[in-house]
């Protein structure tokens, strides 16, 4: 029998909008500008792709938030997606969740964290034949193994302190998202500000009837942009600890992605204003550096890449903490449905779920391991808009199916905002087979390696309901 204590509903509005601000704002702000510019190789399509991507965030930011205000509860996806399908389908989410989506973004993020550390202070690492070797040729463990334990240190830690108790991480995140928000916004003023002269092809604006940007090299270039963008659902996994969700889930959702737009685009014009194309083509072909220090050294010089460093390491610590506070909710939710392992369903003494943060924790390390920053968070991109694109279809299968019930938010521009959404992520899915072959099957394997699973589970325990 699952130990049935409840969670409390402790968190109100601010704390709502604090886990989506949090959950977003991580190492795509500081990275991924320099693989964008490698693919579209001009300024002012760059803006257009962060643009185009926070639109497209918010068009499934406003779907999934109507879905979120007929259905909230403590899971998100995983509640909704089992209301509109089926337990099948809503048990592949979690799984995917567990074994890819959430995992790898804690692994990503610490990862960064881990680097930037390294930067600063160096971390030794192992020498000799070890640190070459490798599975399928793919996965390299021991290269860069000192950053990379630094990376699981940190998770095994963060973890340990959301074990302790949900406000103890709640508190930890918004302190640390206000330092963000302060480090960002003195990097805007005084980057725009500068002498610095800016490159020559500035938002050239002929460029976008160049014909030189494909629709296959956006789509890859978006790819980035939605590393950076992506975080926002998470907060739906708290839906049972969340003060009258069915209200403060949606408005927290749709305030935080608004927010989160204008903070990217303010600090990515502050970079295209610093560093020219070739300048970022560079730094992503060098493998080890990171444009925002690259762009705040032109101003403020070895002083100004310290700060910034010193910023990543704030804004990422963050965003892992807050991903692996909300990421294990899903899990406890699925084991009280019996389609998860029996002990993630169980909370401790603080009404944590503490069994299901520490093997999200464990796997996180493991995943740490296995790839490249970029290998890992195209891969998670390709995942997790399978599934929104998911939920966002549910919002017209529930308008038909339960068209008398009310809807706290109905979503703006139906049905053409979430019909937008769903195409883009089709297209989205394809491109990314065609011009990511290695993540998308990488990925794939993850989530498939969840039906046979599936079945066990449906065998083991004799109160697993039907679909």
């Amino acid at each position: 029998m699952l130990n049935q204590r409840n969670l409390i509903r402790a968190l109100g509005m601010g704390y709502v909008i604090i886990f989506v601000v949090a959950n977003i704002i991580g190492s795509g702000i500081y990275k991924k500008i320099a693989p964008m510019a490698a693919e579209l190789h001009s300024s002012v399509w760059i803006l257009v792709a962060w643009i185009v991507g926070g639109i497209i965030t918010l068009f499934g930011a406003l779907s999934n938030a109507e879905v979120a205000g007929l259905l909230a509860d403590t899971g998100g996806e995983f509640i909704y997606l089992k209301k509109i399908y089926n337990r099948f389908f809503s048990f592949m989410y979690g799984w995917s969740l567990f074994t890819v989506i959430q995992t790898a973004t804690i692994s990503s993020l610490a990862y960064v964290f881990a680097q930037s550390l390294n930067s600063i202070v160096i971390i030794p690492g192992i020498h000799g034949p070890l640190q070459h070797f490798t599975i399928g040729g793919i996965f390299y463990p021991f290269q860069d193994f000192g950053v990379k334990l630094t990376a699981i240190l940190l998770i095994l830690i963060l973890t340990g302190l959301n074990i302790s108790g949900l406000k103890s991480g709640a508190a930890v995140s918004k302190a640390i998202m206000l330092l963000v928000l302060t480090g960002l916004i003195t990097i805007v003023i005084f980057g725009l500000s500068s002498r610095t002269a800016k490159p020559a092809n500035f938002m050239d604006f002929k460029e976008l009837t160049g014909g030189t940007v494909t629709l296959s090299a956006f789509y890859t270039a978006m790819l980035a942009a939605f590393w950076a963008y992506q975080g926002w659902v998470s907060v739906g996994f708290i839906g049972g600890e969340v003060k009258d969700p069915k209200k403060n889930i949606p408005k927290g959702i749709v305030t935080g992605v608004f927010i989160v737009i204008f903070i990217y685009l303010m600090v990515n014009l502050t970079y295209l204003t610093l560093l020219s194309i070739p300048q970022l083509v560079h730094i992503h072909e060098s493998g080890n550096q990171i444009a925002a220090i690259e762009a705040v050294r032109t101003f403020w010089g070895n002083g100004g890449a310290l700060f910034i460093s010193s910023l990543i390491l704030i804004t990422t610590l963050g965003c892992t903490n807050a991903s692996i506070l909300t990421g294990a909710r899903p899990y406890f939710a699925m084991a009280r449905e019996y389609l998860f392992f029996h002990g993630m369903g169980k909370i401790n003494r603080a009404s944590v779920p503490s069994n299901s943060l520490l093997w999200q924790g464990i796997w996180a390390s493991v995943l740490v391991l296995s790839g490249t920053f970029d290998q890992l968070t195209d891969m998670i991109i390709f995942a997790v808009f399978i599934f929104y694109g998911a939920t966002t279809l549910g919002v017209f299968i529930l308008r038909r199916r339960m068209p008398e019930v009310h809807r706290p938010y109905k979503v703006w521009g139906y049905p053409f905002v979430p019909a937008i959404f769903i195409l883009f992520c089709i297209g989205l899915f394809l491109n990314t087979i065609i011009t990511r072959p290695r993540e998308a099957a990488i990925g794939m394997i993850l989530i498939f390696s969840g039906i046979p699973v599936y079945f066990l589970l449906k065998r083991k325990y004799s109160k697993f309901k039907a679909d």
